[in-house]
């Protein structure tokens, strides 16, 4: 599938030695997929893998291989991904490029020090649920309210998008946004 999607992609059953990897696995498995990389030769390492830290990839790729950890999450899928990357101890400045390169493809890149990688997993890595908790809870109140799914579920959907587009492109903060829309007294309130 992978290869008549993307032209030029070519799928293989065992690692290939390669100038850059990206390391897109299970956390659990990921050192033992590093080390079978690493054992055909890898230049640098790009990880997706939550949770595993520079330390574990490190001496799974190999003495001096540059590793790079990130935090994207799922927007990705659609341009819109917010990342957050932390170089390990011997990345350099060609090696972030590279990896900024990677994630910005599809989305904002950030670089953070590893210990605020926690932090980024649970504000962005888990926050596209949050949000689409948010809408199913508004649609289901819609619903509740008596408007047929269909209807509630598309108003919803453009609410959530508008009221990200307006944060985004407006300047504002989000205190004064949602203050702009709660008048005293008024239905929001």
């Amino acid at each position: 599938e992978l290869e008549s999607a993307f032209p030029g992609v070519t799928v293989v059953a065992e690692p290939v030695a390669a100038d850059g990897v990206i390391l897109a696995t299970k956390p659990a498995v990921a050192p033992d997929v590093l080390r079978a990389a690493a054992r055909v030769g890898v230049g640098r390492v790009l990880s997706i893998a939550a949770g595993v830290p520079i330390s574990t990839l490190e001496q799974a790729a190999g003495e001096g291989v540059p590793v790079v950890r990130s935090m994207p999450n799922t927007p990705a899928l659609v341009g819109q991904g917010a990342a957050a990357m932390s170089p390990g101890a011997h990345a350099g400045p060609e090696d972030l490029d590279w990896a900024r390169g990677v994630l910005g493809a599809v989305g904002t890149v950030v670089e953070v020090p590893e210990p605020s990688l926690d932090a980024v997993t649970g504000l962005s890595g888990s926050g596209p649920a949050y949000v689409f908790l948010v809408a199913e809870a508004l649609v289901q109140a819609g619903v509740e309210a008596g408007l047929p799914r269909p209807t509630a579920d598309a108003l919803v959907r453009q609410t959530i998008l508008g009221a990200a587009r307006l944060l985004t492109e407006s300047g504002e903060e989000p205190e004064a946004l949602r203050a702009a829309v709660t008048s005293p007294g008024g239905t929001t309130a």
